[in-house]
């Protein structure tokens, strides 16, 4: 009996502790707030427009590459020093070209995407209408990501009206079927590969590391006392598979219907997915380190207790934190989502096979072959058969201590005083991936200020991105070209 007195005070003294720590460490808030000049961030706004303005919906499988070059106009009317003086390569839509510097050594590469997701819904813009209000510009690409392909465009537009030539030869890369994981992005690798430019010092990417990784639960993030080992910049990408569940049964008329049709089983399936995830939860390093980063960052001293004291609270974070962020859930343990589902195409008709689709990513500590067995033998209790339709594997993780992440801490230092880097994992994938054989270092970052509402527009209704943020994007892939690596 006396032991069991001894936990709950062992318990109060772990937290006392955590509680003490927690008031010894300094609370910090962020020193950095957007402040640009109203015309030029509406001149860079209405040059994102017309790049919306341009239908460039990519679909699984291919489109007919005219649509891209219709897209590539548009650029050029844009941007034409960078299309009269930089060597361009177009290779069925997908760009490349190459800016010549004083030295071939540590080239980099700059990457971003055209093509964007297919606009579905009622939009309070048009999805393609680029328009300008609220601060804002509306429409399908602002945010993922023609507002990353138009701020390097134009930091090199205004270098090359400077006559400037970068210390480092650069390259730009956009490919036009990033958002189905197709052929572009690996014809332009071949091409680079056929060139013999096999070891680039840095591939960027779209992604959502920006000054929050979870802005609805922190702060803006500042760089008082900043500590290059303290600010790990390391993430990982999850492998992703589609799969596709089939359920099959005798059908019949709906006037005399069964039990375990196999709409019934599919929806059974789901239901315990969806209420009993059947995948571990667990704080990767590099979560546990983006925690420790931003703990003193926190809105409130309840975070900055969670945060701060994983030792203690790992546990309970876990347990709690997929009921405030979705996307921070999905940083923890193996996700599955339903996309997509067929069945009869009459009310009055039971189908004789139903079927279901699914978009899995994987955590590392659970990954794609102990992921997939364990929703196989789930689905199999429901009496479903699994089809895999699609498969990547995750991209190693940064190195946080290498030549390339020193190099953007500092770019962000310089471009956006106030703001400190933070490590993530990153939970959608990007063509990055296929820049790994020729590419050490492939950083997913954006120069971009994406908030809840922008992360929400993402794939989803009334895309947006806040216009004031454009001029800073321009100077971070300024301050990233002019950089002496």
């Amino acid at each position: 009996m006396k032991y069991l007195l001894l936990i709950p005070g062992v318990l109060l003294l772990l937290i006392l502790i955590a509680v003490v720590r927690t008031l010894l460490s300094p609370k910090k808030t962020s020193d950095y707030k957007p402040q640009e000049d109203e015309q030029e961030s509406l001149r860079l706004a209405k040059k994102l427009s017309k790049m919306i303005q341009v239908d460039t919906t990519s679909h699984t499988g291919g489109d007919d590459p005219e649509k891209f070059r219709a897209f590539h106009k548009t650029l050029a009317e844009l941007f034409p020093l960078v299309f009269s003086k930089l060597e361009k390569t177009e290779i069925d839509g997908n760009l490349l070209f190459y800016w010549k510097g004083r030295s071939s050594e540590k080239p980099i590469l700059l990457m971003s995407h055209q093509d964007v997701v297919p606009a579905e819904g009622e939009w309070s813009h048009a999805p393609f209408s680029g328009d300008i209000a609220d601060g804002k510009v509306w429409g399908r690409g602002a945010s993922d990501t023609k507002c990353s392909v138009m701020a390097f465009f134009e930091a090199v537009e205004q270098l090359l009206a400077e006559g400037f030539t970068p210390p480092t030869d650069v390259y730009l890369a956009s490919s036009c079927t990033e958002e189905w994981a197709g052929d572009g992005a690996p014809k332009l690798v071949a091409e680079l590969k056929r060139r013999g430019v096999i070891d680039f010092t840095d591939v960027t990417a779209c992604g959502t590391s920006t000054d929050v990784s979870l802005p609805c639960m922190f702060s803006r993030v500042g760089r008082k006392d900043y500590d290059r080992d303290r600010i790990l910049a390391e993430e990982s990408v999850l492998s992703v598979i589609d799969l596709k569940f089939i359920a099959r049964g005798k059908g019949g008329h709906a006037s005399a219907p069964g039990k375990h049709t196999p709409i019934a089983r599919l929806a059974a399936f789901v239901n315990e997915i969806e209420t009993r995830s059947p995948f571990k939860k667990k704080l990767l390093p590099e979560v546990a380190a983006m925690f420790r980063t931003l703990s003193g960052y926190a809105s409130s001293f309840g975070l900055r207790l969670l945060l701060g004291n994983l030792w203690l609270f790992s546990p309970l974070l876990k347990a709690v934190l997929p009921a405030v962020s979705a996307q921070a859930g999905a940083m923890l343990k193996t996700t599955i989502a339903f996309t997509t589902q067929s069945g009869s195409d009459a009310y009055n008709v039971i189908p004789q096979e139903a079927t279901l689709g699914a978009n899995m990513r994987f955590i590392p500590h659970q990954g794609e072959q102990e992921s997939l067995t364990i929703i196989q033998k789930l689905a199999e209790k429901h009496g479903l058969s699994t089809e895999v339709l699609h498969s990547n594997d995750f991209t190693p993780p940064v190195d946080i201590h290498g030549e390339a992440f020193t190099l953007f801490t500092r770019v962000i230092g310089e471009t956006f005083p106030g703001l400190a880097a933070s490590p993530y994992v990153m939970t959608g994938a990007t063509d990055a991936q296929f820049y790994q054989p020729i590419c050490k270092s492939c950083i997913r970052f954006a120069p971009v200020i994406y908030g809840p509402e922008q992360m929400k527009g993402m794939h989803g209704l009334n895309e947006n991105i806040e216009y004031n943020c454009l001029p800073g994007a321009v100077r971070f892939y300024q301050n990233l070209i002019r950089a002496e690596k």
